[in-house]
């Protein structure tokens, strides 16, 4: 797979991004080295190869989940614009 500049030039035009010819003439480039580099991770044989998050094997550490800092509503919304029974108050964006 690979890029051309116009290919580019269209991904940069619809995130909004300001390219010009010479930077789309580099990026085609460094684009093409990048999903060359891909290709050749997909040749890789992971056959049978676990998948692993970490190099060193390792117990996650887990806390309990439980709530040790609350009852502060009323400090939390004290500095809102607009509150109600401790609720901050937005206006309304769905109608």
């Amino acid at each position: 797979m690979s890029v051309d500049t116009d290919t580019v030039k269209r991904v940069a035009r619809l995130a909004r991004i300001k390219v010009s010819d010479d930077d789309a003439n580099r990026m085609t480039g460094e684009l093409n080295a990048i999903l060359g580099f891909v290709e050749q991770l997909n040749e890789v044989d992971i056959e049978g190869v676990e998948p692993l998050t970490s190099v060193v094997e390792q117990t996650m550490k887990k806390r309990n989940d439980g709530v040790t800092d609350g009852g502060k509503a009323a400090e939390i919304t004290s500095n809102a614009p607009a509150s109600d029974d401790n609720f901050f108050v937005v206006p309304k964006v769905v109608e």
